[in-house]
């Protein structure tokens, strides 16, 4: 019981560490300065589509588009998904209605 303990606190502590570094590193990068480097600015701009598109392509990755239901309820998805976005221009909203709208249509409609 105490080996179980003395892993949980040390891997506690490290989670603790890492997150408090992650935090704290802006900090001792940039110190007191009011403006952030271009390079930050940019990669703060570029980086969020960069990453949903990554994730679009990982989840995208195993449709098979040669038999039944062809990636229908994917391509429904996304569609929704992107219709949301322009309408409501909220990306919670968006991700949270295209899940419910997978979800349903692979419990549903398009069931394996």
């Amino acid at each position: 019981m105490t080996i179980d303990f003395a892993y949980s606190a040390i891997a506690m502590a490290i989670v603790a560490l890492v997150t408090w570094l992650t935090r704290g590193m802006p900090h001792l990068l940039f110190g007191g300065r009011k403006e952030l480097p271009a390079t930050v600015l940019y990669l703060g701009a570029v980086l969020p589509a960069a990453i949903m598109v990554i994730l679009v392509a990982y989840c995208l990755r195993n449709i098979d588009v040669t038999s039944f239901p062809f990636g229908l309820a994917e391509v429904f998805s996304i569609l929704l998904v992107i219709l949301a976005q322009a309408l409501r221009k909220n990306a919670l909203f968006s991700i949270l209605i295209g899940t419910v709208c997978y979800m349903i249509l692979i419990r549903t409609v398009f069931p394996a």
